[in-house]
This record gives C-alpha cells, structure tokens and sequence, in this order.
C-alpha cells in the first residue's frame, strides 16, 4: 500500500464507523490500569474524534485524571478472519468541548443521543489526534503522525454543513434514497443525511449508517452544490437502466 493508500484507509474507517473501543487509563483506587469501553463517535471534519460521554462513566472520570486515550475503529465485522481486516487506532487527548457545531455534528450522526445531551451529568468531548496505527491486514502495518493523514480541508464547508444537510433532507429526500439504493446498493427507503465534509457524505437509516464518497474532494463549500447534483444525475441515470 501507498502512504496515499494507507492514510485514505484510516480515514474511510474512522468516518465510515459510528462507534469505537475507547481505552483510558482508570486511576486510584481502581488503578493505574487500562479500560476499554463501547462508545459512540462521529467525526469532524478534520477528522477529531467526538464523543458524549457521561460524568458517572468510568472512562470520563479516567479522563479527568488522564487526557491521554486512544480509540479503535474496527472495520472487521462479517469477515471470516477478523485478523485480514482493517482496523485503525486513533491515539490523542481528550477534553471537554462546549462547541454546538461540534455537538450538532454529533447529534447529527446519532439522532437517539439527543436525550442524553440535555442532562448536566452528560459533557462532548473531542480527541485531538496526536498518531495512528493502521492494521490493514497481515504485514501491512503503520505508525502515522497526524499530519501524516491528509485530511482534505474544504473552506466554509464545515459552517455550512448544517444548512446542506438540512436541505437535502428536507427538499431532496429521493435523491438521498436514490444515493443509498442505486450508488451505494443498500436498501432504497428511510435513508437521512447525517454530514457532509471534504471527502463525502454520511447516511443514516435507524441504527445502520453508511457513507459515499466523492470523485474528487470539495476544495470549497459552494462546490458541494454541484457534486451533489452530478451524483444525483449519476443515480437516476442507475435507477432508470435498472
């Protein structure tokens, strides 16, 4: 694998999974000892991991005591050998974060989580990303710095994003099942958008979550209009041969 192949594949298993293995480090008396925990997450746009975690939990009071923690993103699930599959472990530091596009993003992603976000035991935490380590498979394996991981950046794009959304979802629901069903080949019904950033589109439908990636990465947020239209023309073009 290329070092474009390799940072690509981090990036498609953090944004194309909705939750991850959290590990912290549990302080007195229960520790010093490792603690991995379930968690839900979405991805910013520059690819910092977002959580909601609860003050009661076990890994935000490790947090509290220690920033550092890491996060697994398994992309093995249904393979017959796990170990042939990618995974990638994200390595960075936490803190507690208080900005609502950030908590939107997350919401976004995980609509259910809502309830939660409003009680004052619950807090958004974002995971500044220091490394990664990929595992692609058997003997394809690397450290990368977080520079190192060519997150395409689009201007204006994440500040608009909650307006993009909303108006596909509102105005343009058919092309969001077209997008599912004939570009993606899952079910064609139920499909919301959840996001939008340089790389591609996040889809939702109840408790599965699937994504589509561009052609080309947005360089800007009044690119996204075309891209979406093309995609569309693309989908219906698939829709009418079938």
């Amino acid at each position: 694998m290329t070092h474009d192949d390799l940072s690509r594949a981090v990036r498609d298993l953090v944004r194309g999974l909705d939750r991850a293995t959290l590990a912290t480090a549990l302080p007195p008396p229960a520790g010093p000892w490792p603690y991995a925990s379930l968690v839900l997450v979405a991805a910013d746009h520059d690819l910092s991991p977002i959580l909601l975690l609860s003050e009661l939990a076990e890994h935000t009071r490790a947090i509290a005591g220690e920033s550092r923690v890491s996060l697994l993103f398994d992309g093995t699930a249904g393979l017959d050998q796990p170990l042939t599959g990618a995974r990638a472990t994200l390595v960075g530091r936490a803190a507690r974060t208080a900005d609502p596009r950030l908590a939107r993003r997350f919401l976004a992603r995980h609509p259910d989580a809502e309830i939660y976000a409003g009680f004052k035991d619950f807090s958004f935490y974002r995971v500044a990303v220091e490394r990664a380590h990929l595992v692609a498979g058997f003997g394809k394996i690397r450290w990368l710095a977080a520079a190192e991981l060519g997150v395409p950046a689009a201007e204006g794009l994440a500040d608009a994003e909650a307006e993009i959304v909303d108006h596909m979802n509102h105005d343009h629901a058919d092309v969001l099942q077209l997008y599912a069903g004939k570009m993606l080949g899952l079910a064609d019904e139920g499909w919301r958008m959840t996001g939008i950033d340089a790389e591609g589109l996040d889809l939702r439908r109840r408790g599965q979550v699937a994504r589509l990636l561009f052609e080309t990465p947005l360089r800007a947020a009044a690119e996204a209009r075309k891209t979406l239209v093309a995609l569309a023309v693309k989908a219906r073009a698939a829709a009418a041969a079938a």
